[in-house]
């Protein structure tokens, strides 16, 4: 017998204990064989496949400014990385060694070795605690007495991770495979579960738990009652299938049965990404629908593509069935949503939408874009809470993008829903296409770019049913130089051309080519200082334009591309507030603004900006908007606050020279840990040049914040200051814990149309945590203090 002092270290040889070791394939790519397209890609680094998680169907997508809507691709999420693992039989010992500590350790016979007080084994990356360890070298079995903790360290934290605690055990000597009694397992240090007897089988895989409680909450001794567990006759966990069996299962909450079921049931392990199953139910009322639950069932075909289907069951009013297919390409993915409805909003009709998007890269950095979005109706998309787009669009896109060059081209088909526009006599068919190139010049940048654009109505009546081509050329030249007064001048010049073929319109030309040179010159003085405390910058700006002024009977070309126009610090310095081709600022002007800014050592920084246009020659035609019209421009008065703590303040106005207001907007945010904060306010007078026949006034404002530990409210709302009527509004709370999460919310839309009615919707979902990767929440979780 030998004693130790402090720590003994025994080294036993392979050939003494004959551990077998474990032998894995290594599925790494031979050198030069051309790797998958996202394996480049910074977003997926790290992952072993692009695989698809089985997320339900996310949140409303935000329309563009056109009242679009992107299908956008679900983010793709890491599956388990390919594990081949092949069998110890018959494969030569390659002499690795396990490594023992304890306190006593003796050899009795030939191979029987015995070790106690504070036994530790480490073996292959496994540890074993506990008080004693009797191994027989000859039948290669362990008897081993509790308390037990066997562990994998190097996994501690990961989603690989599993505990065993027990109080007895006979193990086999790769500690794999054997019997434990009075025995826990956690897994991923989420769900545990506690048994009278545990059976580790097929080398490690298989771990079976007989007369066994699984829960995810915290238990603690003066209260070992948990908020929710599942009871079963036996629950075995699939460690390479990542799965759970259970056997006659029974939930209970708070001690009381509540749902059970006589066969056996099969669940996602805490580590599963993906796996073949029903997703967590949705219950949701409308006053339009009523009462009703979806209840998702995904199914996983192959580790690149999956589909779910949901069915969604009401009361009386409404039989939905809903799909969503997505798949993963070697250079690509898609994704297609869709669904088919009978309800009583529309008797004796089917009703249903379809969305698909899909991306494809390919050869000389390009990317192949695909959109669908067809709909049976205009209310289907909010009556069911599929997005608030007002107009959809279907096409293909084209872009490449490089530092000096870009390609991006687009086709397709825009179908409005909003009840002021008739789809006869608005844009349906829109093709669009521009190349551009920059390359370096006389010390300066030269810019050539080729644009065009056709759209076509379906209507054939004159004037409403207006079709229009153009093509256009634009080739320009800028330089900046740093005068030795510390001014920066800089001059550009250019020349564009625009060629136009216009149909089913009499009041305009059939074919109309014009030509725009321009010339600018900028001046620029930016000075810096410091007080001793805070620096600041000071930049006063005044820019000269010229281009030949347009008259009245030169107006030869329809607006198609410019109606909405801005004026704010971002374009104050721009050749044309237009965005578009078809109508561009004339004339000579000058653009003059100041900027101050003062960064403070404290972490808060105030930017302020103020700046107006002057014109040679008014431009007061009645399509003209109000902002670019007279020879004084509004004046324009911006200011931007920003501070350590998360606040962030901006509010931009336009004033005439009264000093009253014409268009006014203020945004507010505000994000802490505890708190995130947005609200808006907008007002814009009347202006019929942009559809705008009475003034906008709307007041925007969401929030959301740490109620008390693992609760978040949320709320939002919008409302129409100038009607003086709210237009949608909505309240949600979430609790989440170690073992639970559960979320309801209602809101309210106000919209009353001939295709739309108010509606109030409520949803409510549960999650209990253990089953699958858990998402992220906001806010913190919620765990249970135990006494000690």
């Amino acid at each position: 017998m030998m004693r130790r002092s402090a720590l003994f270290a025994l080294s036993v040889a392979a050939s003494a204990l004959t551990l077998a070791p474990a032998v894995a394939q290594d599925l790494s790519p031979a050198p030069g064989v051309t790797r998958p397209w996202w394996q480049g890609d910074p977003a997926y680094a790290g992952l072993a496949r692009p695989a698809l998680a089985p997320t339900e169907i996310g949140g409303l997508n935000a329309p563009n400014a056109d009242g679009t809507e992107l299908s956008r691709l679900t983010r793709a999420a890491a599956a388990r990385p390919p594990e081949i693992t092949l069998s110890g039989e018959d494969i030569e010992d390659d002499g690795g060694a396990a490594t023992l500590l304890a306190d006593r350790i003796s050899l009795s016979g030939d191979r029987t070795l015995t070790a106690s007080g504070g036994v530790v084994v480490w073996y292959q990356g496994a540890r074993l605690l506990a008080r004693q360890v009797r191994y027989d070298g000859a039948t290669g079995r362990m008897d081993i007495t509790g308390p037990i903790h066997l562990t994998r360290p190097g996994l501690a934290g990961t989603s690989d991770d599993a505990i065993i605690i027990a109080d007895q055990a006979q193990l086999s000597q790769d500690l794999r495979e054997g019997l434990v009694r009075g025995a826990r397992l956690v897994l991923a240090r989420e769900l545990q579960m506690a048994a009278r007897e545990v059976a580790l089988t097929g080398g490690g895989r298989f771990t079976t738990l007989t007369h066994v409680v699984a829960s995810s909450c915290r238990i603690c001794a003066e209260s070992p009652t948990p908020l929710w567990e599942i009871r079963a006759k036996s629950i075995v966990h699939d460690d390479l299938a990542q799965t759970l069996t259970f056997e006659r299962p029974q939930l209970r909450a708070f001690g009381v049965p509540v749902a059970a079921w006589p066969g056996t049931l099969r669940a996602p392990d805490p580590t599963v990404e993906r796996m073949t199953g029903f997703l967590r139910p949705r219950i949701r009322t409308t006053s339009g629908l009523g009462f009703g639950v979806m209840l998702p069932w995904f199914k996983t075909l192959g580790p690149h593509a999956d589909v779910t289907l949901t069915p969604y069951l009401s009361a009386s009013q409404t039989t939905t069935l809903m799909l969503r297919y997505r798949q993963a390409f070697q250079n690509g993915a898609t994704e297609w949503n869709g669904a088919v409805s009978r309800d009583d909003l529309r008797p004796d009709e089917t009703r249903g939408y379809l969305f698909g998007a899909a991306q494809w890269s390919l050869p000389r950095g390009y990317s192949l874009g695909m959109q669908l979005q067809v709909v049976s109706d205009d209310a289907y998309l909010r009556d069911y809470d599929v997005s608030d787009a007002d107009r959809l669009w279907s096409g293909l896109t084209l872009q490449r993008v490089k530092r000096d060059r870009l390609v991006w081209a687009r086709a397709g088909n825009y179908h409005s829903l909003r009840e002021d526009e008739d789809n006869s006599t608005s844009p349906a068919q829109v093709a669009e296409a521009m190349w551009v190139r920059r390359w370096q010049v006389a010390g300066g940048q030269a810019r050539l770019v080729w644009s065009a654009n056709a759209l076509r109505r379906p209507s054939t009546l004159d004037g409403v049913g207006r079709d229009m081509a153009r093509a256009s050329m634009d080739l320009d030249w800028q330089r900046n130089t740093i005068l030795s007064s510390g001014l920066v001048l800089g001059t550009a010049a250019g020349l564009g051309a625009d060629l136009y073929a216009i149909r089913d319109d009499d009041a305009f030309d059939d074919t109309v080519l014009r030509t725009r040179p321009w010339v600018a010159a900028t001046l620029r003085y930016p000075l810096t200082g410091s007080d001793g405390t805070a620096s600041y910058v000071l930049e006063p700006v005044a820019q000269l334009v010229w281009s030949p002024q347009r008259h009245r009977h030169d107006d030869a070309v329809p607006n198609e591309d410019s109606r909405q126009v801005e004026f704010d610090e971002g374009n104050l310095f721009a050749l044309s507030r237009y965005p578009g081709w078809d109508e561009r600022e004339t004339g000579l002007r000058a653009n003059l603004g100041v900027t101050w800014t003062r960064f403070d050592p404290a972490g808060w920084s105030l930017s302020l900006a103020a700046g107006r246009i002057w014109r040679a020659d008014a431009d007061d035609r009645p399509e003209t908007p109000k902002l670019l019209r007279g020879t004084r421009s509004d004046w324009l008065v911006a200011g931007h606050y920003s501070d350590a703590s998360g606040l962030s303040l901006a509010n931009r106005a336009l004033l005439n020279d009264d000093l009253r207001l014409t268009r006014d907007e203020l945004r507010i945010g505000w994000a802490r840990p505890e708190l995130e904060l947005s609200l808006g306010y907008l007002w814009m007078q009347a202006d019929e040049s942009e559809g705008r026949a009475r003034e906008l006034s709307e007041l925007t404002g969401e929030v959301g914040w740490q109620l008390a530990p693992g609760w978040w409210g949320s709320a939002y709302a919008r409302h129409d200051l100038a009607a003086s009527r709210a237009q949608k509004a909505g309240l949600g709370v979430a609790y989440r814990n170690e073992c639970i999460t559960v979320e309801a919310a209602v809101s309210r839309r106000f919209t009353d149309t001939a295709e739309l009615n108010p509606e109030t919707d409520f949803d409510l979902s549960v999650r209990l945590g253990g089953f699958g990767a858990q998402p992220d929440g906001k806010g913190t979780v919620a765990r249970r203090a135990c006494m000690r």
